[in-house]
């Protein structure tokens, strides 16, 4: 994977556009039901950074990014201001946000995952790049303060403990995360004349699996 461990100026991606996109085949039948199914695990997002460019500084600022990351060709961390927490995001990240995993008294390794819940339902995603410094964990209600109990991996959100998981035991989680993106055009069709008249340019984004 070709990845740049960085990430876009946070200040430029505050007042971007954007967010989780599916993908859904509906088949409608001779006698009007449909059938949707998807060939994807989870929604993959996009973004577009273009509404927040406000000054031919932040242009800059973008195509000195877009020319170090060859433009398309390396990812990067980009953090979405409306879901970068384990948590809503008007709350504070605590270690009983997310639950990770049951025990089995064999498993070690465990992904740091958001569960997405309406009514019933829930959807999980994986989490592959949570901020350094920000990750919180327990286990059955008590927090895992000693740091020497795990180790936490930033390149691909895995959390490895030093012993086993006790049968039983619940792994729980909170923190904050970026999203790993790439440009996703080969060009950038920036113009001053346009951020001094009001408008915006088009500066698409789309996530990477990772």
């Amino acid at each position: 994977m070709q990845f740049h461990d960085v990430r876009f100026p946070t200040d430029l991606s505050f007042g971007a556009v954007g967010g989780p996109q599916s993908k859904t085949e509906i088949v409608t039948l001779v006698n009007g039901y449909e059938e949707r199914n998807t060939p994807w695990s989870a929604s993959r997002r996009r973004y577009d950074v273009g509404l927040a460019m406000r000054s031919v500084d932040a242009l800059a600022d973008v195509i000195a990014f877009f020319e170090a990351r060859r433009g398309p060709l390396y990812g990067f961390r980009w953090k979405d201001w409306a879901d970068y927490k384990s948590c809503p995001p008007s709350r504070t990240v605590h270690f009983e946000d997310q639950v990770l995993g049951v025990g089995d008294d064999a498993q070690t390794v465990f992904q740091l995952r958001k569960s997405y819940a309406s009514g019933d339902f829930s959807n999980a995603r994986d989490i592959k790049k949570p901020v350094e410094g920000t990750v919180f964990l327990g286990i059955s209600g008590d927090a895992m303060l000693d740091q020497d109990q795990y180790d936490l991996d930033y390149v691909n959100g895995l959390v490895t403990l030093a012993e086993p998981l006790p049968e039983g035991a619940t792994l729980t989680a909170g923190f904050e995360f970026d999203v790993p993106v790439r440009f996703e055009q080969d060009q950038l069709d920036l113009s001053v004349d346009h951020i001094e008249a009001g408008h915006v340019p088009s500066i698409p984004l789309v996530e990477i699996r990772i």
